[in-house]
């Protein structure tokens, strides 16, 4: 059994949460609650090209929230 999300010649879709958070997914996979499609979907490589350049800050979107208002 392979892993579907190092599959070379897969097509992929690119995920976010309400975190802000970015993830690789399968695109023959069911999305999982809580996260939406960012665009269409396309080759593995594609798609990690996507979030490298969108995912430049990796710290969760309430994190980011609560230090810019003092909080965190």
């Amino acid at each position: 059994m392979s892993n579907p999300f190092d599959d070379e010649s897969g097509r992929f879709l690119v995920l976010v949460n309400a975190e802000a958070q970015y993830s690789l997914w399968p695109a023959h996979l069911d999305v999982p609650g809580g996260w939406e499609r960012v665009g269409g979907e396309g080759s593995r490589q594609e798609c990690l090209d996507v979030i490298e350049r969108v995912w430049t800050d990796m710290r969760p979107a309430g994190l980011v929230a609560a230090m810019e208002s003092g909080t965190g």
